[in-house]
């Protein structure tokens, strides 16, 4: 790996690396194994640099100069995300995690929250909007998590956009890649269309709701199990 460096909070230990290197070994066989030259970065260096824009939220270009060059580290992050790479070391995670807690590794009931958050103004106007219940202007993310707050899917959309349109959104994408999945918990924000569609694919769609004369925070049956799945920061 060249050089040792210091190392940072946001690295990977000994045995966090161990789980997902398997992974990243075979898609980084796959690919000299097409006359590709032979790589010269660590790929778990590599991992660490990624690891550590997401956790301090720094432009890819300000990278400290002890990780590999900030356009490769970059090219990797792209080409994992759009082969699925990144989906597969997610679902293998969870897929162990659930079984570590005694679940079947694939979910059959699941949990859907949504977050509004104020956005920087590096953010494009047009990705922007109004949420109108809230007072917030700026994004919304909306994801589906199963009952241990292990993340299913994401979908982030302009704070304008209602939770039935993204709900019907998220719905679709549980059908199709979590087909177990047969109930699902709303909050009292989800109207009757996105029930009706969930029926469409065979999922039953439940409102948790709170009493009408009810004030302040209380932790509500199923839908703290979206709550916890955090950090609840910007999309």
């Amino acid at each position: 790996m060249g050089m040792e460096r210091r190392p940072y909070r946001s690295d990977l230990s000994d045995a966090r690396w161990a789980l997902i290197e398997p992974v990243l070994t075979r898609w980084r066989s796959g690919r000299t194994g097409l006359g590709i030259h032979q790589p010269t970065h660590d790929l778990r260096e590599i991992v660490n640099a990624i690891f550590y824009v997401t956790r301090t939220g720094i432009a890819w270009e300000y990278l400290p100069h002890d990780f590999p060059p900030a356009k490769t580290v970059y090219d990797y992050y792209a080409k994992w995300e759009k082969d699925g790479t990144t989906q597969q070391i997610h679902d293998l995670l969870r897929h162990r995690l659930r079984e570590a807690h005694g679940r079947d590794r694939l979910p059959s009931a699941a949990v859907i929250d949504t977050q509004s958050v104020k956005t920087s103004c590096n953010v494009r106007e047009s990705e922007q909007g109004i949420d109108a219940a809230k007072k917030i202007k700026g994004r919304k993310r909306h994801i589906v998590t199963d009952t241990l707050g292990l993340l299913l899917a994401v979908v982030v959309t302009a704070a304008s956009v209602s939770d039935t349109a993204a709900g019907k959104d998220l719905l679709g994408v549980v059908a199709a890649e979590h087909p177990r999945v047969s109930k699902v918990w709303v909050d009292g924000g989800y109207q009757a269309a996105a029930w009706r569609y969930g029926a469409q694919h065979g999922i039953d769609v439940d409102v948790v709701t709170r009493a009408r004369a009810e004030k302040g925070f209380r932790v509500l049956p199923r839908r703290w199990d979206g709550w916890r799945t955090g950090p609840r920061s910007s999309p």
